[in-house]
């Protein structure tokens, strides 16, 4: 372990063959101030809402009072007429969109058309002079509704004769492929739906209320995918290997479980933001709050029928996204508000916007059974889950059936999960999308297994945990991974054996998340001076830019402060995918490598110009050119610094420049485990985190200070969605606490100093050993809040927020 001077936090580091040690760099894991810090921190950083642009008007959205309604007229003539009021827009100035179209679901979020999904949905949205000009006009605005049934929980949406949300939404189901290979997809048998509890030692109480009619297990197993008739379920998603009812009739302990969570927002403190401009010949510039511009103009261009070359985005710097600003609400509203009036469009949503009307992550309910043999090891695993996307139908179902046993060996297993539509907003990624909610459900069940089989719960998941080798959920090998190790850190931290007084409880849990690379480019200039400008496509959310740095300067090596890394618009560097998936330090920094190599080449190429000789005789080192004479090693090595080339460039063949581009491949999985100590005070319910200590294996710390925030941040987030988070909806599906003083988000006050332990298990796939580190952390919080809580006061609870109201209803119950 080398420990640092940063609180009691450490990196670990593991290198991949037994007696070779990590390669030793210069700058890459040190801890330079970003590079836009001070601009940050005096304010001068330029958000999407600090632009003003001359003659610009304000635009506003026409919201939907109704969860569910049959639009039958939209009257603006009396908008159109108000003081200021420069445009007006409907979903009739958008083209057509048949429901077919792979961009349909996206169309009609963005501006409703015949219909109203939920509540705050968009109908219309008009330019004005000043804010207050677009508000008076917004109200001029007369919408005829026929309101229709609410779909307001899965439990709704799953009945047979219940009100079906889109007549053209047909469930895909998601067949498995056979393959004997262990863990990987293959036909299921009939899942057992008995519950076995072996062994002498009882069930713990638990606070869950009496089974629904259906139970969560009959409700989600009794659907049937069909192609032919409409429903509310998108897909289904299905991951099985070997024979579960075996594995389960083999088991020594059973045990089966229902959980339930709720909507969650990501908390990003600014809200969606955007200004567009476009011109008299049809093109347009939009500045905007993104995780990802490029996203942001292909994604406009779709909605208005437009090509990508009319649009120009350009990134400003972001206010938190967390996923939730992967996907667009504002921007081809401001564009073709701006086209028809002829003038700057700025749009600027209200907190109130931004909960009634932008993705939050979906809320689930899940079933889980899992059985184990009396040494500790998995021998079966079923689960069946459930995740409400809201309006429209998204990806969250496979997420969740892809992580649920993803972080240990299980030879029979099934996981089987849903994607179900209701009358809410659509849901959006939130950091390891599904994963928490999954993670919820498994981890608690296997504290449950250690205390039945009586073996420590980090003793336990040892037994169990995935090594190289071991095949995937989707039947593909893992490489190297860090699981084990990030175990082992908590099993040997001095946490884990401190004392707790009355009332307090410890819990652990673990986490996964696959992470993903996709395309990602970079333009690399050098200047006459000898710095370098490093241009990517990736906004910063999460300090890509100082990562960008340090790898550039490991390359060239030359100091990071002699880079600039800059965030380049669509029209300044190659095409980038979005900012998420934790695919940024490891995809956009392979371009960067690759880029840095490229012009090394280059300027071993002009150094062998200025100095006459052949360019296989010159290296690369420590930021120089240097060529020794084969013939007299000794007394001829000559050394040209990288500012000595590129002042001599014009003389050499001029600029020095290049890209990089690649569709990056092999991005690690990233483990987590974390353990968290509660004290809960027995007469309120109140439930106070009192430490906390998180271990993540992020490959390679590039800027160990960036990965320790990650993991804070992800924790703090956690934490939230286990104890006080949840979208609040009356019976009408009317939200009633979009804002955050009635939806509560932990503030400094409720969390204590969180620990973190980076471990470094590289990533082969990586020049670094880079592992995406952005996600993993939001995903062990709610089990190990949950596994503490029943430490504290012995009995689980299984519902979340695991608010002061539910603690004390568990607490008289077990009393």
């Amino acid at each position: 372990m080398a420990e640092h001077k940063h609180k009691s936090q450490a990196v670990i580091n593991h290198a991949r063959h037994t007696n070779h040690n990590e390669p030793e760099y210069k700058y890459v894991g040190t801890r330079p101030v970003r590079h836009d810090g001070l601009d940050k921190v005096t304010g001068r950083a330029r958000f999407a809402a600090d632009l003003n642009l001359p003659g610009q008007l304000f635009g506003v959205v026409v919201r939907s009072p109704y969860t569910h309604a049959r639009i039958l007229s939209i009257d603006t003539s009396k908008a159109l007429i108000a003081d200021g009021v420069q445009s007006v827009i409907t979903g009739k100035d958008f083209p057509a969109v048949q429901s077919g179209d792979p961009h349909h679901d996206m169309c009609v979020n963005l501006m409703a058309r015949d219909k109203v999904f939920y509540e705050g949905h968009a109908v219309a949205a008009v330019a004005a002079g000043t804010r207050e000009q677009a508000y008076r006009a917004a109200k001029a605005v007369i919408v005829e509704y026929d309101p229709l049934p609410e779909v307001l929980t899965i439990d709704e949406a799953l009945k047979a004769d219940g009100t079906v949300l889109h007549s053209h939404m047909f469930t895909t189901g998601v067949k498995p492929r056979t393959s004997t290979s262990s863990r990987s997809t293959s036909s299921s048998s009939t899942p057992s739906s008995h519950l076995t509890l072996s062994l002498s030692k009882p069930s713990p109480p638990s606070t869950q209320p009496p089974a629904p009619s259906p139970s969560i297990k009959e409700l989600l197993t009794s659907y049937e995918p069909s192609a032919v008739k409409a429903s509310n379920v998108n897909a289904v998603y299905m991951f099985s290997d070997g024979d579960v009812d075996m594995g389960f009739r083999s088991s020594d302990v059973v045990v089966e479980r229902e959980f339930t969570t709720k909507p969650v927002h990501q908390g990003y403190i600014e809200p969606h933001a955007v200004v567009a401009d476009t011109g008299q010949d049809g093109r347009s510039t939009v500045w905007c709050s993104s995780q990802g511009h490029f996203n942001v103009r292909s994604q406009t261009a779709a909605m208005l029928g437009w090509e990508t070359a009319r649009i120009k985005v350009i990134p400003a710097e972001i206010g938190g996204g967390f996923g939730g600003k992967t996907t667009i609400y504002l921007e081809p509203l401001a564009v073709l508000l701006s086209l028809q009036s002829g003038r700057p469009v700025k749009m600027v949503m209200t907190r109130d916007e931004v909960f009634r009307a932008t993705g939050p992550a979906p809320g689930a309910k899940i079933h889980i059974k899992l059985g184990a043999d009396r040494q500790g090891h998995l021998v079966a695993g079923e689960a069946h889950m459930a995740y409400s996307t809201g309006a429209f139908g998204t990806y969250a179902g496979d997420f969740g059936a892809r992580a649920i046993f993803e972080s240990y060996r299980i030879p029979n297993f099934l996981s089987r999960a849903l994607g179900v539509v209701l009358n809410t907003p659509r849901s959006a990624a939130y950091r390891a999308p599904s994963a928490p909610a999954a993670a919820f459900a498994m981890e608690t069940v296997l504290d449950e297994l250690a205390e039945m089989l009586e073996i420590d719960p980090i003793e336990l998941r040892l037994r169990n945990a995935v090594v190289e080798g071991d095949k995937s959920t989707t039947g593909v090998p893992f490489a190297r991974v860090g699981l084990v190790e990030c175990l082992e850190a908590m099993r040997d931290h001095p946490h884990y054996n401190a004392p707790l007084e009355e009332n307090c409880g410890r819990g652990v849990a673990s986490g996964y998340w696959f992470n993903i690379g996709e395309a990602s480019s970079v333009v690399i200039n050098l200047n006459e001076e000898g710095t370098a400008t490093v241009v990517t496509g990736s906004p910063d959310i999460g300090g890509s830019r100082v990562s960008m740095a340090l790898m550039a300067a490991e390359e060239l090596g030359i100091h990071p402060y002699r880079i600039k890394p800059v965030v380049g618009d669509t029209e300044s560097v190659g095409f980038t995918e979005v900012t998420d998936g934790s695919r940024v330090t490891f995809a956009t920094g392979m371009a960067v490598v690759k880029a840095c190599q490229a012009i090394i080449l280059q300027l071993r190429e002009r150094a062998a110009i200025m100095l006459g000789v052949d360019v296989s005789d010159i290296n690369w080192v420590d930021g120089h050119a240097v060529y020794t004479n084969p013939a007299t090693p000794v007394a001829d090595t000559v050394s040209l610094s990288l500012k000595e080339i590129t002042q001599a460039a014009r003389a050499t063949g001029g600029p020095i420049t290049t890209t990089g581009s690649l569709e990056a491949k092999g991005a690690g999985p990233g483990f987590a485990v974390h353990m968290c100590d509660v004290k809960v005070d027995k007469e309120t319910g109140v439930v106070r985190v009192i430490r906390y200590t998180a271990s993540q294996d992020a490959g390679k710390a590039i800027h160990p200070s960036y990965v320790e925030g990650q993991i804070q941040g992800g924790v703090a987030q956690g934490i939230g969605w286990a104890l006080s988070e949840e979208y609040v909806y009356n019976s009408e599906g009317v939200m009633e606490n979009p804002s955050f003083l009635d939806y509560r988000i932990p503030v400094a006050s409720d969390l204590p100093m969180i620990d973190t332990v980076i471990v470094e298990c590289p990533n082969p796939h990586h020049p670094y050993g880079v592992r995406g580190v952005g996600e993993t952390n939001i995903v062990p919080p709610i089990a190990a809040v949950a596994n503490a809580i029943y430490s504290a006061i012995g009995c689980r609870l299984r519902h979340l927020p695991m608010s002061p109201m539910r603690v004390l209803e568990a607490v008289n119950t077990s009393s």
